[in-house]
């Protein structure tokens, strides 16, 4: 994994898969931070493994979706406002000039963000029967252990989306998929209603308005946290190739094998290839050039996709 860059004012505090956290640098320890750099690198990871090399512009592709989606879900178009983590990134100097809080170097890929405390459940929605759910409904006719209608192929649309949690396991360790009613144990039980409600809310209005631009979000996790009033607020990144599934609504309607049906603009692409070509033991293998170049490209056509005015 690269190493965390030195930026001016800030202190680094924690890497994850994909992002780095930095605080200001005068804060004390031990400190709840009010202000949290949150930086996006071109790290990818599949199978819980950090891979090389990265992919190429993925910090700021996923950084601009992630934005705006945070501006879709805002409530500006009607709806509810979901709160989320976000904080002005820029201040007016003497002049009344308006002055960016993020550094230069990390411009484009790193958003300035309110300290949370976050929830140790991620919140995953199931929209069609996809992935490891598929693995387990062919196995046992369940998703986390809810029972589906008998006959289902891969890809199809589930009768209604399923709020799947799963306990979130430290780097390097699988995470696990939990009951909701686990997750009441874990967290209680409004809190846990209360995440519930908010993940499905925010799936069924992404998903109209990716299917409104000829996408099909299948699935995708959030991250809640509560800020120091006890709002709940998503946090870390929204709806972005890494964390949801997005399939070309022509291809799937039109598709007659799984991997037609399911042209995909996600990471799907590395997924793939590392499972034909490693074991899951060791080190992964590095990625060929033409899986970082068809990855970056897919990355960057669902933003385009989505962010075209409607």
């Amino acid at each position: 994994m690269s190493e965390p860059l030195n930026l001016p004012g800030w202190r680094h505090i924690y890497s994850g898969k994909v992002r780095d956290l930095y605080v200001p640098e005068d804060l004390p320890a031990d400190t709840r931070a009010e202000r949290i750099l949150v930086v996006a690198s071109d790290r990818v990871s599949a199978f819980d493994h950090v891979l090389e090399p990265g992919i190429d512009d993925k910090g700021e592709l996923l950084t601009t979706l992630s934005l705006w989606w945070f501006d879709q879900l805002s409530g500006a178009d009607g709806g509810r406002g979901i709160p989320n983590h976000l904080i002005a990134d820029h201040v007016l100097d003497a002049e009344g000039d308006a002055r960016s809080l993020i550094p230069e170097a990390v411009a484009g890929r790193a958003m300035l963000v309110r300290g949370l405390t976050m929830f140790p459940v991620e919140c995953v929605v199931r929209g069609y029967l996809t992935g490891s759910g598929w693995q387990e409904y062919q196995a046992s006719g369940t998703v986390c252990g809810i029972p589906l209608p008998a006959g289902l192929a891969d890809g199809d649309r589930l009768p209604e989306p399923l709020f799947t949690p799963a306990f979130k396991a430290p780097m390097g360790e699988h995470d696990e998929n939990i009951s909701f009613e686990r997750t009441v144990q874990l967290i209680g039980a409004e809190a846990a209603e209360a995440l519930r409600e908010l993940s499905l809310e925010t799936y069924r209005r992404a998903a109209a308005t990716a299917e409104a631009r000829g996408l099909i979000l299948a699935d995708t996790k959030f991250e809640f946290g509560t800020d120091e009033a006890g709002v709940i607020r998503i946090a870390d990144e929204v709806l972005t190739s890494d964390s949801s599934r997005y399939w070309d609504a022509a291809a799937w309607a039109s598709g007659t094998t799984p991997t037609e049906r399911m042209a995909s603009f996600d990471k799907q692409i590395v997924r793939d290839w590392l499972a034909a070509n490693w074991n899951k033991e060791g080190t992964p293998p590095a990625l060929p050039a033409e899986v970082v170049a068809r990855t970056a490209a897919r990355y960057r056509e669902l933003l385009e996709r989505l962010s075209a005015s409607k």
